[in-house]
């Protein structure tokens, strides 16, 4: 079966590398993916899925489709983001982006293209799949506090689905091989912000006044003691401050002072004991001032956490389309990714396909002007992919 698979997405290939370009020459960042949505939409229909609906949050962002195979079994969804970024491209290639100031600087283009494919491959195969494979076109995974897969799973998206599988092309990683994890994989995104309120005075009179820059400039320092003393040594987090706004002269003590920062994890007990920590010692220094603190926390997106049999299947197809010695077991990434909504409700596995070459420029930073990718991968997220919907029910056989 898995050799079929690899015939097909090779047939494909031409026809993927055309829709990535394609994307990436009209990029359309978070809840406008309008003419995406109606692109996937009108190929998806061509191709012959079922149930096609668009739209997600009363936009006209978002597609979802479906595949029926020909005997019973579970229900597979595989997911792609659609969205750019508000970037202004530096590439100079034949598909550079045709919209000023918005480019796909993190290959959610070449993820629409795959499952493009992929849906291809197992409209060709349906005679060898088992239940139902759901195809999810996703707005919005850059936005942040406003997700695309939170309002999608919000609405439904995955009722009646058994389990997902999303991938990442991943300049960090060489073309040419994988990196899968079981557990976490990517960390949660959180901000936390603090208003400390003291007394404004002059600076050549300091005993009039009450300083808040004091306790700001502790509390910076002191939250690293959040990790390096009160949380596991085991476990794995950051606390950054990101940004710090006071004054108005440079002889003026100021009224107030405002943070701004980030919070990173991969355990949701962790995440927890972050949040209130961070209150306790923001409010506990600015007392010991004399000041007032006003503390805010926000979580934009869960961190990551792949199932064990659908990471473990993702490793085992990865060893047969790729070989063994180029599948490797991921590093924690710091990095967050609202996958991870799916992944609370039902499991899934999230994995990434390395496509940085140096020599083809597909090496550089993801959410970089000169980010791209190494187009000979496409071939390998359509096996991935196609092929992790076709063997789930077999491996669950084998559990």
């Amino acid at each position: 079966m898995l050799e079929k698979v690899r015939s097909l997405s090779q047939k494909e290939f031409p026809n993927v590398v055309e829709l990535r370009r394609h994307f990436h020459m009209h990029p359309e960042v978070a809840w406008t993916e309008v003419e995406t949505t109606k692109k996937v939409a009108e190929l998806l229909a061509s191709y012959g899925c079922e149930n096609i609906r668009t739209g997600c949050k009363g936009t006209d962002c978002g597609v979802t489709a479906e595949i029926s195979g020909t005997s019973p079994g579970p229900c597979v969804a595989l997911r792609a983001d659609m969205d750019a970024l508000p970037l202004q491209e530096e590439n100079d290639v034949p598909y550079r982006s045709e919209n000023e100031g918005v480019m796909h600087a993190c290959g959610h283009d070449a993820h629409t293209a795959m499952l493009l494919g992929a849906a291809r491959v197992l409209l060709s195969m349906k005679d060898q799949l088992s239940g139902k494979v759901k195809l999810i076109f996703q707005p919005a995974e850059e936005h942040g506090l406003v997700s695309g897969a939170d309002n999608m799973v919000s609405e439904g998206v995955l009722d009646g689905v058994d389990v997902i599988c999303g991938l990442h092309v991943w300049s960090p990683i060489q073309s040419g091989k994988i990196g899968y994890r079981s557990g976490p994989i990517m960390a949660s995104c959180d901000a936390w912000d603090a208003e400390i309120t003291g007394k404004g005075g002059h600076g050549s009179a300091p005993h009039r006044a009450i300083d808040p820059t004091i306790p700001a400039g502790h509390i910076i320092a002191s939250l690293q003691s959040i990790v390096g003393r009160e949380i596991d040594a085991q476990e794995t987090a950051v606390i950054s401050t990101g940004k710090m706004e006071s004054g108005s002269a440079f002889n003026i003590i100021p009224e107030k002072v405002k943070l701004l920062g980030t919070c990173r994890t991969f355990n949701p007990v962790v995440q927890d004991a972050i949040e209130e920590k961070i209150g306790r010692l923001i409010k506990g220094i600015s007392a010991s001032f004399q000041c007032t603190a006003n503390y805010g926390y926000t979580r934009y997106v869960p961190p990551t956490i792949n199932d064990p049999e659908a990471s473990s299947l993702v490793k085992e197809l990865a060893e047969e389309f790729v070989g063994e010695n180029n599948v490797e077991e991921s590093p924690l990434v710091m990095g967050s990714e609202d996958f991870s909504y799916f992944q609370r409700k039902i499991p899934g596995a999230f994995f990434f396909l390395g496509c940085g070459n140096t020599e083809k420029g597909s090496a550089n930073d993801h959410h970089s002007p000169t980010f791209n990718i190494d187009e000979d991968v496409l071939v390998t997220g359509v096996e991935m992919l196609a092929g992790f919907a076709l063997s789930w029910k077999d491996k669950m056989s084998r559990v």
